[in-house]
């Protein structure tokens, strides 16, 4: 497998070429200290862990792997806690016991966290009450709160986001290496304040049934089903802080190339996959598989090229392509895309983000979602790809188990008044663990041709 444009690329090539979404420093000299010492920590991730994910993708672009993508819009430093660690692992576990027994394929799962500290923003200052400060990027620049010292970019966070991303996954990896994940015992993954919940009593008959095919196997084939015990979870971010992503994109022995070592999974988001600019750039020289977000405003000469410069040598497992176009616009702006890709006979992953095209804000200000606009837009992009002889692989969600209500209705029927009980996120809204399990549910339904 050789390397693309290998003579031409290098980690910091980005920096010459038009860069957008990036923090100011007041002290140049305080950063690169702080990515002198970050270029020489240990990396996040290892590189056979990347090439497996990229073999994982490589299925599910042939319709045999689902890929579910989850987790926080934005992480804090503060959520580095064991609770909050294990209720996100918690709900991609119990979604992806849904969808391996309701899709009859393996599903691998990818959490959009363990550094999803940086956020991009509409401009670069907040202006309240005629004072501008800099806009919050997210905790692996600057904090929310609107006054001059919280809103400088500081270079020590960027260290601060490597220790907690690592914390995180090592905590993840210890329990999932400890039997966390055993598919013999999904009641461990119970969260305490759903056990009144609608969707309880399906789920455990569910698990039970997985849990009585399980014992039936082993039992007529005289051994353990070892391989079901742990389970390959792989972390994602949006790779905005390229001075950051730099510092951790290393070549590894025996291996082509260079790795991004932040995460298994970067993704590129809409407002800075200009083909001239700096963060296509970065991406087109790692090994990582990537992620594209498309979103309305993404027209088929764009998307063409972007996957020419970011995977000119038609690799599979490469290139997934994260459609976010909102129920009212998906069936007018995703087929012509399709068949743009099509065209280029070009090995992608489809996968849907239901979530952010279908951000809305109500009478008092407060950004959500509506459950039934998420799980719309989800319903037709499983029919638009089946009528056009595409395959939908994959489904990426902003998410928690936490007990908020930042989105509207599902099963409990959230009300707008039902907001102001537990809203905390600062940026988007998500999906509580009873309304992520619930469409996961849905899906399930939706693929069947039952809704």
């Amino acid at each position: 497998m050789s390397e693309p444009k290998s003579h031409q690329w290098q980690p910091d090539s980005w920096q010459q070429k038009q860069v957008s979404q990036q923090a100011t420093y007041p002290d140049a000299e305080a950063l690169q200290a702080a990515l002198t010492q970050l270029s020489v920590l240990p990396p996040l991730v290892t590189s056979w862990e990347i090439n497996t994910l990229r073999e994982h993708i490589a299925e599910a672009q042939q319709g045999k792997r689902f890929i579910l993508q989850g987790g926080d819009c934005a992480e804090s430093f503060s959520d580095c806690t064991p609770p909050i660690i294990t209720n996100r692992l918690k709900v991609l576990l119990q979604m992806s016991l849904v969808l391996l027994h309701g899709l009859h394929q393996p599903v691998t799962r990818i959490g959009r966290f363990a550094g999803q500290y940086a956020k991009p923003r509409s401009s670069d200052t907040e202006t309240i009450d005629g004072v501008s400060l800099p806009s919050f990027r997210g905790d692996l620049v600057n904090s929310p709160e609107f006054n001059l010292i919280s809103r400088t970019p500081d270079p020590q966070r960027l260290l601060q986001g490597h220790s907690c991303s690592a914390l995180t996954m090592n905590f993840v990896r210890a329990l999932v290496d400890g039997g966390f994940a055993d598919l013999h015992h999904p009641e461990y993954w119970d969260l305490g304040w759903v056990q009144h919940s609608q969707l309880a009593d399906e789920f455990r008959r569910l698990a039970d049934s997985i849990g009585s095919s399980l014992h039936f196997v082993e039992a007529i084939s005289g051994r353990q089903a070892g391989s079901l015990r742990r389970a390959d979870f792989y972390t994602s971010h949006e790779a905005l802080h390229l001075p950051y992503e730099q510092a951790l994109t290393r070549q590894v022995p025996r291996q082509e190339g260079w790795y991004c070592l932040s995460t298994h999974f970067p993704w590129i988001g809409m407002r800075t996959a200009n083909l001239d600019g700096a963060h296509v750039e970065f991406f087109r020289g790692i090994r990582n598989p990537i992620g594209i977000k498309i979103g309305p405003k993404m027209d088929t000469d764009w998307l063409q090229e972007l996957i020419r410069v970011l995977n000119p040598e038609n690799e599979a497992g490469r290139i997934v392509l994260i459609h976010r176009m909102g129920v009212e616009n998906i069936e007018s702006d995703l087929p012509p895309l399709i068949e743009a890709v099509q065209a280029m006979q070009t090995p992608v992953l489809w996968m849907s983000d239901p979530m952010h095209g279908n951000t809305e804000t109500v009478a008092n200000g407060v950004k959500t979602r509506r459950f039934r606009k998420i799980r719309g837009e989800l319903k037709k992009a499983v029919r638009i790809h089946r009528d056009m002889g595409t395959h939908l692989g994959g489904m990426h969600l902003e998410l928690t188990g936490e007990n908020v209500t930042e989105c509207t209705g599902g099963a409990r029927d959230l009300n707008e008044g039902d907001l102001s009980r537990a809203y905390k996120s600062s940026v988007d809204p998500r999906l509580n663990y009873e309304q992520a399990l619930e469409l996961a549910m849905q899906l399930v339904s939706i693929q069947a041709g039952k809704r």
